[in-house]
């Protein structure tokens, strides 16, 4: 598999960790709106490319891996251009909103500034 996208976590808004009681997660790059960034987790690109996320393909949050079961239609889009998108830990098979993608695993305790975001791709 190849990485067809990097970050690294940066900071984290005052209320995104109640997302994951809730069994997802709202990533954003560094620069996000002011109005959406206390629900996000922020991270700063190292690495992308124009490849599309897939089902099948597999997302490392720090140590953590996850199965992607489904793509929104504009989720690789999103993640590229804005670093956005919505992880859902439900092991869906039908992307729930456009920029969402579902995965299958356990869903993280906390995410950590300094831990690495990546997908990885055949």
């Amino acid at each position: 598999m190849k990485i067809i996208y990097e970050s690294t976590f940066t900071d984290s808004g005052q209320l995104a960790s109640e997302s994951l009681e809730d069994n997802f997660i709202i990533l954003f790059g560094e620069g996000a709106p002011k109005d959406v960034v206390e629900y996000c987790y922020i991270h700063r690109n190292i690495f992308k490319n124009d490849d599309h996320i897939k089902v099948g393909a597999i997302i490392n949050i720090g140590d953590s891996v996850y199965s992607v079961t489904a793509v929104g239609d504009v989720a690789s889009q999103n993640l590229r251009e804005l670093g956005h998108i919505t992880v859902r830990f439900d092991n869906a098979e039908i992307a729930e909103f456009p920029g969402t993608i579902h995965v299958s695993g356990m869903i993280p305790l906390g995410i950590e500034s300094g831990q690495k975001f990546r997908v990885l791709c055949d």
